[in-house]
């Protein structure tokens, strides 16, 4: 999916790297555009390798290739680039709370209160963090709940991971969404100490259950809630995730995308046109509201979310704006204040949408899946409060925790040189690199999922 968020209500600004062609030249752009005070914010080209070896900080997104011009100012410059959450102070991890799960150590794995998961693997390396203590801001600490099954499925990715080396990693029961049910004053408390996509930091408790109220079904904490009426013979859940990556053009996968019985995108998703590589069906599309804006922006040929009756929106949560965007395609109404006030809904989702359409990830499965799956050494550096797993990893990694089988196009592979940044790109222009997300990290953890047979990856013959 390569994208990323960068905006803020205080400050907007990015810093770039780009490897420039073969010789992996370091081109430093850093640009800063503030609102109010600048003090405090700061990036300079030494930060670029202050944490992990590979480049992580911001790319400018404009056409062009690898020209080394200045981005211009604008906080659209790549879909995925987002400011620093406006509640990053960190406070110490809270006391064990009834029905939250708590996992000392990246290898005990136990996901309910007070129990813990198998052994861990010996020695086997796997991508995130083994430490047997976190900083308070980490909280590997969740929710725990029981979601019956789906399926019938016998050999589905919840029996098969426990043979593989990710088994102490894997909670069956983290919540992957977030409903009405969840809004306590008690998960409220526990939640505000995380900023963005990881809680609930910097929401008033009012906003979150005036707004979370309208996702009150059973189809809203339910990834694939309908399932039972699809009326198919098959036994197992079979999901395609498909990122935008260039290696998708000249696929001809599309027909195979279209094949299986749910189908996932993210961002800039452009299918008009596209076909024959990437499919036309969409059944569940990721997005937060800043990606969804910057998108629209960004991409030419992208005019929106797909619209379908069997289309799903995934709110990815990482401001208020889109607790007050979901509220108002639930309710058919204008969102009623900040950024997008005023915005009329329905020319994103639709006329047809209703809320048992709308989802929205849970704090604890995005913390949860940094934690453990994608804990990249930018959370040892001065921007931890930045870095989250990329839109598209949410994405696939939900879908690893609610389907039976997942087939993953789309996503970026060790020869991603290859292939330009998205596959309806008109000329090449390299991958981009973000201090927000670890793109390399997330690459290494798809290339070991498929290994263990827990997803088929595409690539290249």
């Amino acid at each position: 999916e390569h994208g990323s968020d960068f905006s803020s209500n205080s400050a907007e600004g990015a810093t770039a790297v780009r490897e420039a062609g073969p010789h992996k030249e370091n081109i430093c752009v850093v640009v800063v555009f503030f609102r109010r005070s600048p003090a405090g914010l700061k990036a300079t080209c030494s930060d670029l390798h202050s944490g992990s070896s590979a480049p992580q900080e911001p790319l400018r997104k404009e056409t062009g290739g690898d020209r080394r011009t200045r981005p211009p100012p604008t906080a659209a410059a790549h879909p995925e680039v987002t400011a620093p959450p406006t509640a990053a102070r960190h406070q110490p991890a809270e006391a064990r709370d009834p029905g939250v799960s708590e996992a000392g150590s990246r290898y005990q794995g136990g996901d309910r209160a007070g129990t813990k998961g198998p052994p861990a693997p010996q020695r086997q390396q796997l991508i995130g963090g083994d430490g047997p203590t976190d900083p308070p801001f980490i909280g590997d600490t969740y929710k725990s709940e029981d979601v019956p099954p789906q399926t019938e499925c016998r050999d589905g990715i919840r029996s098969r991971v426990k043979k593989t080396a990710f088994r102490g990693r894997f909670l069956e029961h983290i919540p992957v969404l977030q409903w009405a049910e969840d809004v306590t004053r008690e998960q409220h408390q526990r939640l505000s100490r995380y900023p963005g996509a990881h809680g609930w930091g910097g929401i008033d408790y009012e906003t979150l259950a005036e707004t979370l109220s309208v996702l009150n079904a059973s189809a809203n904490r339910l990834l694939l809630d309908d399932w039972n009426h699809r009326g198919n013979a098959s036994a197992c859940s079979r999901c395609a995730v498909v990122g935008n990556g260039g290696i998708l053009k000249e696929s001809k996968a599309g027909e195979e995308i279209d094949g299986h019985h749910y189908v996932f995108r993210t961002n800039g998703a452009i299918v008009k046109g596209f076909e024959r590589d990437v499919g036309s069906r969409t059944t569940h599309y990721t997005f937060s509201t800043n990606t969804l804006m910057n998108s629209l922006r960004s991409y030419a040929g992208f005019r929106g979310p797909p619209q379908s009756t069997e289309t799903r929106y995934v709110f990815l949560p990482d401001h208020d704006r889109d607790f007050l965007l979901m509220k108002a395609a639930a309710t058919h109404r204008a969102v009623e204040r900040g950024r997008e006030r005023a915005e009329d809904p329905t020319k994103y989702f639709g006329a047809d949408v209703s809320a048992e359409k709308l989802k929205m990830y849970h704090p604890d499965f995005i913390r949860y899946l940094r934690n453990r799956f994608l804990r990249s050494s930018a959370l040892k550096t001065k921007y931890k409060a930045l870095y989250r797993p990329s839109t598209g990893a949410v994405m696939l990694l939900a879908a690893l925790h609610s389907c039976d089988q997942v087939s993953a196009y789309g996503f970026m592979t060790p020869d991603y040189r290859k292939y330009s940044d998205h596959y309806y790109d008109k000329s090449y222009r390299p991958v981009g690199f973000f201090i927000n997300h670890d793109l390399r990290m997330e690459m290494s953890l798809w290339q070991q999922l498929h290994q263990e047979g827990l997803i088929r990856l595409y690539g290249h013959r």
